[in-house]
């Protein structure tokens, strides 16, 4: 294998396989390859292992995870390392002894960005650490990170960007460039791990193979189970100003699992009338066949239905489609690069709206979808405990409708599930989130915080303490505007509460006052019972719903409790706030 920068390329290897052997043209390659090296070992005196007398090359592979990607990938290129004279090792940021990083070696990081730019849960101190001050330096450390974000949003990959150049600050070696990955992240993190191992083992790593072999592990994210939809319901009054949509799927048949603390991945489709009002405006036959994202291809129309985003803008589509059109706007816009501009343009505006008000001259259908991206599912906390709902789940969904430059509008998946499933199987997975597990012991009480769509996972711990007939307290704080119009679950919960299962019940509801009340508040209130469970009975606090300010809020709260009913300072209540994280008490499922 050869690198080149960001480029690699596969040195070539002998046909041991015939052409018209029964596999695909990536089997075929995947198998060459090892056939290959396997030659390549006997013939140098590797052996079968693939190494050699040299010493093995230490890699701490640092994981910074809110949702569980990263975590996944430092497992993959932990094994693909491992395989080669390597000797890696994946530690949780939360987790790694920081004064041990100017001795490292070799440093890989793996991490995600969530809510506005901030850094996984895990990963905070280390990352408030290596940005202090009072970060030592780096020179004789290798390093290179990996980056996972998503372009929906504005500080794309900040917190991996941050630990990037703070390491290049330090004096650390960057052996590989940074790799930022959107939320389809499998090809750019195989380009990365194949070159980082390439850089740090030369020609040891030269005999990897360029492509790992094919599986099959069930159902996922690329091979969706299409799934029944039992119930679909509101669950909020017809007068109110919200709608939350609780839908229950049948997994029958599929030999899907899943934990609570779990999320439930949904392939969308794209609003049918949207998509021909599309079609309507471009010069291309729907029934021409374009090539899909993943591979094959479908009908145009088809293609937009399913498999294409319609929805989202965003700075690089901006350019793309600048370049194919004349509208002297949108080449203002990019040539004055501001990053408020863009976000203020492309705030409420969609495919149709560039067609329409900015046309773009495409040679063909084929060269149009070429700047679109994939239609990504969504993820949704599973709302259901699977011990009480065998061969179901269940989620929540908080429908997104508003109006905007003149036009109604909606969340692709919302919206999809809520007015455009009936008759349809969506495709479904389970994405797997261990950051947010119940204690293991039933005997500890538990804390959650969960306003609006954010009880849903609540809902599964309750059934779930309920089945297994856990000891431990549970506490709910739930809120929403009104209760008479928004209390979602109330029959439930009052049941639950009847039986002992839900030991504490404190809700806010913010507009059935004059002064708004909300959950941080409810917190507040209770401050001195809070803190008793926190600090005497070792409570675990779980928080799940809006990044952006519930759950910073709560936080602040949080820390006021351990000021006030703990008589901490504001430097030993963060301590105390940061240990509980640390010993994973204090977990968050935000988005």
């Amino acid at each position: 294998m050869v690198s080149e920068g960001n480029k690699i390329s596969i040195m070539s290897q002998p046909n041991y396989i015939p052409d018209d052997a029964p596999f695909t043209a990536e089997q075929r390659q995947w198998l060459n390859n090892l056939v290959g090296n396997f030659i390549s070992d006997l013939t140098s005196g590797r052996g079968l292992t693939g190494q050699g007398s040299a010493p093995a090359i230490p890699v701490t592979i640092l994981i910074g995870s809110q949702t569980g990607n990263s975590e996944s990938l430092g497992k993959k290129l932990s094994k693909a390392m491992a395989k080669l004279n390597f000797n890696p090792e994946v530690i949780d940021m939360a987790s790694y002894e920081k004064e041990k990083l100017p001795s490292e070696q070799n440093v890989l990081i793996i991490t995600s960005t969530y809510g506005d730019g901030e850094p996984p849960d895990n990963a905070a101190d280390l990352h408030e650490w290596i940005l202090s001050d009072a970060a030592p330096s780096l020179e004789g450390v290798n390093f290179s990170v990996l980056a996972l974000g998503d372009t929906e949003y504005p500080d794309f990959c900040k917190c991996g960007i941050e630990f990037d150049t703070r390491f290049e600050q330090l004096g650390a070696t960057r052996i590989y460039d940074r790799v930022d990955c959107d939320v389809d992240f499998d090809e750019p993190f195989a380009l990365w791990r194949d070159g980082v191992m390439d850089a740090l083992g030369g020609s040891q790593a030269a005999v990897a193979p360029a492509f790992e072999e094919p599986t099959e592990d069930g159902y996922s994210k690329k091979n969706p189970f299409r799934a029944d939809v039992l119930q679909n319901y509101n669950l909020n009054t017809d007068d109110s100003e919200r709608q939350t949509q609780h839908v229950e799927i049948s997994l029958d048949g599929s030999g899907i699992e899943y934990e609570v603390g779990d999320a439930l991945g949904v392939l969308p489709q794209n609003d049918v009338a949207l998509v021909d009002e599309i079609l309507e405006n471009l010069p291309f036959k729907p029934t021409e066949e374009v090539p899909l994202p993943g591979g094959g291809e479908a009908t145009l129309r088809e293609a937009l239905i399913e498999h294409y985003d319609i929805r989202n803008l965003n700075k690089k589509f901006i350019e793309s489609w600048q370049a194919r059109s004349g509208s002297p706007f949108l080449r203002s816009l990019v040539e004055a690069d501001s990053k408020e501009a863009y976000e203020d343009f492309c705030w409420g505006r969609e495919l149709i709206d560039l067609i329409t008000d900015h046309p773009a001259d495409f040679e063909d259908a084929e060269e149009f979808v070429a700047v679109l991206k994939k239609l990504q599912p969504r993820l949704y906390s599973i709302a259901s405990s699977p011990n009480a709902n065998p061969g179901e789940v269940h989620l929540t969904v908080g429908v997104v409708r508003y109006n905007s430059h003149y036009r109604n509008r909606g969340g692709v998946c919302s919206t999809f599930l809520s007015d455009r499933v009936n008759g349809v199987q969506p495709g479904v997975f389970v994405h797997s989130n261990k950051a947010f597990r119940l204690p293991d012991n039933g005997e500890t009480p538990v804390i959650m915080v969960g306003p609006g769509t954010g009880i849903a996972p609540f809902r599964a711990f309750l059934q779930e303490r309920k089945v297994s007939g856990a000891k431990g307290g549970n506490w709910l704080f739930f809120g929403n505007p009104y209760e008479s119009k928004d209390f979602l679950y109330k029959d439930e919960l009052e049941e639950l509460q009847k039986e002992g299962v839900l030991t504490k019940l404190d809700t806010a509801f913010s507009r059935d006052q004059a002064e708004k009340v909300y959950v941080q508040h409810r917190m507040l209130e209770q401050g001195a019972e809070l803190w008793k469970w926190l600090s005497e009975d070792k409570a675990s606090f779980y928080v799940c719903g809006d990044a952006s300010r519930m759950a910073k809020d709560v936080d602040a709260a949080l820390h006021k409790v351990a000021e006030q009913h703990g008589k901490l300072s504001e430097e030993e209540a963060a301590e105390f706030v940061k240990t509980l994280k640390k010993e994973k008490r204090y977990c968050r499922d935000v988005y």
